[in-house]
């Protein structure tokens, strides 16, 4: 099969594609894979990001509350995920000047829309899972290469809570002998890899830190009336300043304290979240600056909660990645929260924007070659897996 023949040179040209639970657009790398394991070797030849039209975005946050949508809108919006996706592939082909036949494999992590990592009774069962939507089908036809997709199901099934997944590309690309690293995410989720000096892959500690961008991009909405999205630069907070009796009430979130493993999303932060941390702003007698400036030196604080209190080995350095690493704003507060230097991807020589897409091009590159690409130590599964579904 002429799509098979494809997988068998040892450099692959492999786009990832990523849309995460800000909601805000799909991210597509372009890279050229050689090898597998510790043997991978990653160049990152070209990067988009489409943004969401409002209406789209509308959509996704719709089906992501949990308490809209049936099995029609389901369908129609894996097909049109799958679309979304095919696009971005197409627009990161045109920017980085290579025809789409060129493309031997795309990794798609679909679209998010519930994720549950502990047990909830259904029909008389405590059942656990994770939704991830976005049809492979339609990118493998459209440019005519295999595809994989929907990798946190097996995890889930070893036991694992399906997340964080970008943790193995990470020990792959960042890891070092002479000092231990430290990894910050922020997306519409934060999450945090430290990688020991020295150490294999199954030292590695990741988890959750709780809310990223998605509580500040909430409040940012509201107090627009929907103009803005997100806090560019963070120059709303920048206006406020973060109150403590606020700060105080964030801060005794029970999720915080919980032991790695973790994983959460927008069922924990989502707009009933926000809801309540407007109402308590209000009682306090906050103006919406006030609440956002907070907000995000909440945001920070579990991030320095993660740092400080959570890792069995305290990182040298910390590298900020993902779209929180573009607020100012965000960033001093965190270095306020960290008593370690603070750098940023760009510092390495790296793209932050790309990061996510480019883990799922290694993912799914692992994935066809029959390697292993979770990390029971991060997820809790009880052995490892390979994840993965593939499309031809």
């Amino acid at each position: 099969m002429e799509q098979l023949k494809k997988l068998e040179k040892e450099t692959l040209r492999v786009i990832g594609l990523m849309s995460g639970t800000s909601a805000d657009g799909m991210d597509a790398a372009l890279t050229e894979i050689s090898g597998s394991g510790t043997d991978t070797r990653v160049r990152t030849l070209g990067f988009v990001s489409l943004p969401y039209s409002d209406e789209i975005r509308r959509e996704i946050l719709r089906l992501a509350s949990g308490t809209e949508g049936g099995s029609r809108d389901l369908c129609l919006f894996s097909f049109l995920m799958g679309e979304l996706g095919l696009e971005a592939c197409r627009a990161v082909c045109e920017e980085a000047g290579v025809d789409p036949a060129e493309i031997d494999l795309v990794g798609s992590h679909g679209q998010t829309l519930y994720h549950l990592p502990e047990a909830q009774p259904y029909v008389g069962r405590m059942i656990r899972g994770t939704l991830q939507l976005g049809e492979a089908s339609v990118i493998a036809e459209g440019l005519g290469c295999p595809v994989v997709s929907d990798f946190r199901v097996r995890d889930f099934a070893a036991g694992g809570q399906g997340a964080p997944l970008v943790p193995y590309s990470e020990y792959l690309i960042y890891r070092r002998p002479d000092r231990t690293v430290g990894l910050q995410n922020i997306g519409g989720i934060g999450n945090l890899t430290v990688l020991p000096k020295g150490a294999g892959p199954d030292e590695t500690v990741a988890f959750d830190t709780g809310p990223g961008n998605m509580v500040m991009d909430q409040i940012t909405e509201r107090l627009t009336g929907g103009a803005c999205r997100y806090d560019e630069g963070g120059k709303m907070a920048a206006q406020g300043n973060c109150r403590e009796a606020l700060l105080r009430w964030l801060l005794e979130d029970p999720w915080l304290r919980l032991p790695p493993p973790k994983s959460t999303g927008r069922e924990v932060y989502g707009a009933p979240y926000v809801d309540r941390l407007m109402e308590k702003g209000k009682e306090l007698g906050l103006s919406g600056t006030d609440i956002l400036a907070t907000a995000t030196r909440f945001t920070a604080a579990c991030i320095g909660i993660a740092v400080r209190d959570m890792c069995p080995v305290k990182p040298d350095e910390l590298v900020v990645g993902g779209g929180g690493s573009r607020n100012p704003t965000l960033l001093r507060d965190i270095r306020r929260e960290v008593s370690i230097p603070v750098l940023l991807n760009e510092d390495l020589g790296l793209n932050s924007d790309a990061k996510e897409a480019v883990a799922f091009a290694i993912l799914a590159n692992e994935c066809i070659r029959g390697q292993q690409n979770n990390m029971p130590s991060v997820t809790g599964a009880a052995h490892p897996v390979v994840m993965g579904k593939i499309s031809l």
